[in-house]
């Protein structure tokens, strides 16, 4: 078995800042933590850069530009050509910074004055992950020149103008080709774009306890087994069909039968005992004809699911792709409101001009029901949300699963999975071949799986999203859903090795 599981652990920039003061109470200077952090980044540079002519170090205000400092003066006893280039005034640095900059014992040139050239290796030790507004001119001035010139850029801590909480970008921002960051990543180097623009990311311990950086990472983290490994079921020997749990999937007419009979085969793969495919009767037919392990039972109507229901034969249910909108499908997801559902595609659209009457059918309980809209169905049901420029990812989804009582999986390249109480994880192992028609489908049926076999309902969402893009890795570029659903087993087989460990 083969799993490659980076630290979950991340840190908001406050996080980030209230652990840097309790280290500092703690004994351990600031300036400690500066120095260890531009030791790795004058390493970093010398280990992949070692092409360059000449290093030119871009050094802001604060504690970035102070780990910059101590980088330049490292570079220098090593040999190198190196050049300061400083926002603002050397007399206007405080703390530690000012420390840094009265050790490196060097002359710093303004931004306006430095012009890129070809054998540059531009350091980027501006803002860091605290920034939080618009670069300046002069930042966007820079940036534009040296990304005419083509100069490689290495960052410290983030590529200056990407909002560490955010990882949207501030006016402007430096593309990276490497990023050091310390202790742990923050959510931009996870979130998109901030992740693409960080590049290929290293962490660098700088001699802050871990004990102190966990204590204050209460926020978020990245979606891997570790996060939910507790609840996963790994099936034993005495197991059995039913003990795995029943999973409904509904279709809808004849010529839309494709998306609910891929939810369904992933359902099934993915670990449900059993897969229900509830088909209305002009579709039944079809449905039965493509069908094998997944049985087909027709529902025709509102009492012919009550009915169902009421057999009590039904561990949970997705309603919604491939369903089409409207009255018909409002009225099979109240009647399902009890069980535990996953409410995808055209089950999210049909409530966008009544959201509140969704809503209130969680209301009360714990969470039973998961959501997975991608961007446009999020807007449709959380417009003031999704117009709000003010709010990254990370908030968006968090107050949309306290509004909705349910878990949402905010779908992207940097899915966003959101329970009630708070949780948030950000999933990063899917690949971009995953962007293909079909793959929200097999999404569904995966998360209804988990929930069939009784896992909790954040939980079912998060291994569902891992699992999904660890099955898209098996599946290789150019994979359809159909291969995806294929790759399903090899994942789960990998995923339930590990949680034996």
């Amino acid at each position: 078995m083969k799993m490659s599981l980076t630290d979950p652990f991340l840190l908001t920039p406050a996080e980030a800042a209230a652990a840097d003061r309790e280290t500092d109470a703690s004994g351990i200077p600031i300036f400690h933590l500066m120095q260890q952090a531009g030791f790795a980044v004058a390493a970093e540079a010398l280990r992949h850069f070692a092409q360059a002519e000449r290093f030119v170090v871009l050094c802001g205000p604060g504690n970035n530009g102070g780990d910059g400092f101590v980088a330049a003066s490292a570079l220098r006893r090593a040999g190198a050509n190196v050049s300061i280039h400083l926002a603002g005034r050397p007399e206007e640095l405080t703390g530690a910074a000012r420390l840094a900059w009265l050790e490196a014992q060097t002359p710093a040139q303004s931004f306006s004055s430095y012009q890129p050239h070809p054998g540059d290796v531009i350091i980027d030790a501006i803002f860091g992950a605290g920034l939080s507004r618009d670069v300046p001119p002069e930042v966007t001035d820079l940036i534009t020149r040296v990304r005419e010139v083509g100069c490689p850029v290495l960052a410290v801590d983030l590529p200056s103008g990407i909002d560490g909480l955010t990882g949207q970008v501030r006016g402007a921002a430096f593309q990276a080709q490497r990023t050091v960051t310390f202790v742990a990543r923050k959510p931009g180097h996870v979130l998109m774009p901030g992740r693409i623009y960080c590049g290929e990311i290293s962490l660098a311990p700088i001699g802050m306890p871990t004990r102190i950086a966990r204590r204050h990472a209460r926020t978020v983290s990245v979606n891997d087994p570790r996060a939910w490994k507790a609840a996963i079921n790994v099936q034993q020997g005495d197991t059995h069909k039913y003990k795995r749990g029943h999973l409904a999937v509904f279709s809808g007419g004849p010529s839309h039968t494709g998306a609910a009979r891929m939810t369904a085969s992933a359902g099934l793969c993915a670990g449900a005992g059993l897969v229900t495919l509830a088909s209305p009767p002009d579709a039944t037919l079809v449905n039965a004809c493509a069908m094998t392990a997944v049985m087909v039972r027709e529902i025709a109507d509102l009492q012919d699911l009550k009915m169902w229901w009421a057999s009590g034969k039904i561990s949970a249910a997705v309603i919604g792709p491939g369903f089409g909108v409207g009255e018909g499908l409002r009225s099979y997801v109240h009647a399902s409101a009890a069980r535990p559902m996953v409410l995808d595609a055209d089950a999210i659209t049909a409530f966008a001009e009544r959201p509140d009457e969704l809503f209130a059918l969680a209301a009360g309980s714990e969470p039973r029901q998961i959501l997975t809209p991608h961007e446009g169905e999020f807007a449709r049901l959380f417009p003031d949300l999704a117009a709000d420029k003010t709010i990254g990812k990370l908030e968006r989804a968090k107050r949309a699963a306290e509004r909705a009582h349910a878990v949402i999986v905010y779908k992207g390249a940097d899915t966003v999975i959101a329970a009630p109480d708070g949780r948030l994880l950000i999933n990063e192992n899917a690949p971009a071949w995953l962007a293909t028609a079909g793959s929200g489908d097999v999404l569904a049926g995966i998360a209804g799986a988990n929930l069939a076999q009784g896992i909790p309902a954040f939980e079912a969402a998060a291994a569902a999203v891992w699992l999904h893009g660890e099955a898209g890795n098996k599946a290789g570029v150019g994979m359809t859903a159909e291969d995806l659903i294929r790759h399903i087993p090899a994942a789960l087989e990998d995923l339930l090795s590990w949680c034996r460990l």
